[in-house]
């Protein structure tokens, strides 16, 4: 068993996509800081002031023993501006990849070697033009 975990592990593909995953967790937190520190604030100033990370609907008032319940939808709205960047760039990824396969698709391959009887019937011919 411990044989055929080490196999599993040692595939190209496993490493490969447990690079992706690390690069995937880094490359969110740099969106997540793209959209909440350089994105939202502009947008949130065109607005009128608003600051969409603290924009939600109080549902039940803080007492002396319990927080708020709050329904951040300005989180929300956050999340979804996160989504639709990294879907983007993403698709970006994906067409820029498919326009390179496309190209190595699209070189024709060289055509085959004649064969001995094609090289001797060619000989054949050219002499018997020549005659």
């Amino acid at each position: 068993m411990m044989k055929e975990f080490k196999e599993f592990a040692m595939k190209g593909n496993v490493i490969d996509m447990a690079v992706g995953i690390v690069i995937g967790g880094a490359f969110g937190k740099i969106i997540n800081s793209l959209v909440q520190d350089v994105i939202m604030p502009p947008i949130g100033v065109l607005l009128g002031g608003v600051d969409f990370s603290k924009m939600g609907i109080v549902v039940k008032a803080a007492t002396e023993t319990t927080e708020a319940v709050i329904l951040k939808y300005g989180s929300f709205i956050n999340t979804i501006v996160e989504f639709l960047i990294i879907a983007f760039a993403i698709f970006m990824v994906v067409k820029a990849m498919n326009s390179l396969k496309k190209k190595e698709e699209a070189v024709p391959a060289a055509p085959p070697a004649p064969t001995k009887e094609e090289t001797l019937l060619t000989e054949i011919r050219d002499l018997l033009k020549n005659k």
